[in-house]
């Protein structure tokens, strides 16, 4: 098959460096565009007819690899530099295209709304080989692994943690249900996203976490093959997760016309959210002297606090735990060392607005 690379990136260098040096900005005064990467999605509409974002979605396309994916962690609205751009070239046959931290169905997301606004081919094609790329990277079971090309260890599991493998399900449901962005993508590709969506559910369903015959919620990273809770870093245990379980939960309430299995898994998690939240507690993070912009966190009795979560939960007891670098499961967060208890998000609050608000406005919706 012919790489469709090699065009949209005789377009892109014309882009970056034609423009006459009266009129383009200099990289070398100027780091980032007006718009910051973090941003990218929370734009008016208008603003994706803007020759700045077709600035940023040519970035975009430097930044693809060869795989159809993307590397994680990059500002890719920042402004290249000639050197930049070659060295990006150069690395397009990178092994780095991952689903983690919103790589790659945020930059499709992107994409998509450009072409919507502009309609030019480059940016379809990129879009189109992305699309191909994250239909590749679907287990037959229906799950997703971190990194594609699948990368040994933990990379390799079914992975929710920090709503990868749902921010793909979210991105292939809206072109499968033809949503404005994705009018363009031709039928074939439509219908194997609905597919790779209902093998996605499928595999939802499977892996919610049973205790005591009871359905729970969901671990950060399920076995690709046995389809258990898994580990990942040394302090992300085998565990039941809140955050994460929370997006599974929004995404199943998203389904048009639930079947039982959907509206019991939705239903066994809200129950499990509501015993395990944490009443009277408070996480407070006070300045650190020794350490300029840096934080102290530490849990406080609170008897008017709102209830919270933690992240983690032992599957066995239900008690929330904690880890640090060294992997020994703790049950108080101030007792692991300052840079884990300090540098990760212990407890969360994110079940809260779906119990309150989401939930409720489900039940009306498909009562039962």
């Amino acid at each position: 098959m012919p790489r469709i690379i090699v065009r949209p990136l005789g377009l892109i260098l014309c882009v970056l460096f034609a423009t006459p040096a009266s009129t383009q900005q200099s990289a070398n005064t100027v780091e980032s565009g007006s718009v910051r990467w973090t941003d990218i999605l929370k734009q008016q509409l208008a603003w994706y007819e803007s020759a700045e974002s077709v600035r940023i979605a040519d970035n975009v396309l430097l930044y693809q690899r060869d795989s159809g994916g993307w590397p994680k962690n990059i500002d890719m609205a920042k402004l290249l530099t000639e050197r930049e751009v070659a060295t990006l070239i150069k690395q397009k046959q990178e092994t780095d295209s991952t689903i983690d931290n919103g790589a790659t169905y945020t930059q499709l997301t992107f994409l998509a709304r450009v072409h919507r606004a502009k309609k030019l081919e480059r940016h379809k094609e990129a879009f189109l080989k992305g699309i191909d790329y994250l239909l590749k990277a679907q287990y037959g079971n229906g799950g997703w692994p971190q990194y594609f090309p699948i990368l040994d260890g933990y990379y390799a599991h079914i992975t929710f943690n920090d709503g990868a493998m749902i921010g793909v399900m979210e991105l292939l449901q809206d072109i499968a249900q033809q949503k404005p962005s994705y009018l363009f993508v031709d039928e074939s590709r439509r219908n194997r996203a609905a597919q790779a969506v209902q093998k996605g559910i499928t595999v939802i369903l499977q892996t919610q976490v049973i205790v005591k015959g009871q359905r729970t919620v969901w671990g950060a990273q399920h076995d690709e093959v046995t389809l258990a809770p898994a580990p990942a870093r040394t302090f992300e245990p085998v565990s039941l997760v809140s955050a994460e379980s929370v997006g599974i939960v929004r995404f199943l309430m998203s389904l048009n016309q639930p079947n039982q299995q959907v509206i019991d898994a939705v239903q066994s998690a809200v129950k499990w959210f509501k015993r395990s939240s944490i009443p009277g507690i408070r996480l407070v993070s006070q300045p650190d002297k020794a350490r300029p912009g840096s934080f102290n966190r530490f849990v406080v009795l609170d008897e008017n606090a709102e209830p919270i979560w933690a992240r983690f939960y032992e599957i066995t007891t239900n008690r929330g735990i904690f880890a640090g670098r060294d992997g020994i499961i703790k049950y108080r967060v101030d007792e692991i060392e300052a840079e884990r208890r300090n540098g990760y998000r212990w407890y969360v609050d994110d079940p809260a607005e779906l119990l309150n608000k989401d939930y409720p406005a489900w039940l009306k919706q498909w009562p039962h």
